[in-house]
């Protein structure tokens, strides 16, 4: 199996996640990489929910993963979680806002992912960007996955490393969950690793991709 990349050539990134530290649990590691390959690319970040504590350690992870924090963007917002379904209307007023960005690839979570303020974000992406390339990524949580994974990232030892020291130092009222540790997000990437004949990855759900000449 070859590998492409597909970073290069990439000028403008949103990641949109619905809780504080799911972009870096789900596409940490991948955020490194692009920023390896492509040190140009301009990084817009939207998290959904949070209160005062949370949003701050979200500030000093996006610090963290992306250099030159002031020269890329993070939006927050203070959606309750668990709540999305019911507060759509304004979820949906709020999304409408990253239109703007005009990116060349979008990260959100996957459609049918069973935790409701997820699938409803990953709805409002296909709705509001189909003009635009989508990579669904996946959280490892308790209700487990039934979706099968079809585009990967190569990972090295020392970007696993780095994504799960950033989690551990960044979220420090996370670091009480049973699941929040090294074990977890370092398990998950080797676990992808295998699937892709590589050490370690991420893995993502590409539905749409339109291929030019």
């Amino acid at each position: 199996m070859k590998s492409v990349s597909l970073f290069s050539g990439v000028r403008r990134v949103l990641c949109i996640g619905a809780h504080c530290d799911d972009i870096e649990i789900g596409l940490g590691g991948t955020i490194l990489e692009m920023l390896r390959v492509n040190p140009q690319v301009e990084i817009h970040w939207a998290v959904f929910s949070g209160n005062e504590t949370r949003h701050a350690e979200c500030r000093e992870s996006f610090n963290a993963f992306v250099p030159n924090a002031q020269d890329h963007q993070l939006v927050m917002h203070s959606y309750r979680d668990g709540h999305f379904p019911s507060r759509l209307e304004a979820v949906k007023e709020s999304f409408e806002s990253l239109k703007s960005i005009d990116p060349d690839l979008v990260f959100t979570h996957t459609r049918f992912d069973r935790h409701q303020d997820h699938r409803v974000l990953s709805d409002l992406a296909w709705n509001t960007f189909r003009a635009h390339l989508i990579w669904e990524y996946l959280i490892p949580k308790w209700d487990g996955e039934s979706i099968e994974p079809n585009l990967y990232v190569p990972l090295s030892e020392d970007q696993v490393v780095r994504v799960c020291e950033k989690l551990q130092r960044s979220y420090v009222s996370q670091r009480s969950k049973h699941w929040f540790d090294e074990e977890t997000f370092r398990s998950v990437r080797r676990l992808r690793g295998v699937e892709s004949n590589t050490r370690y990855a991420e893995a993502f759900v590409i539905r749409k991709m339109v291929v030019g000449a």
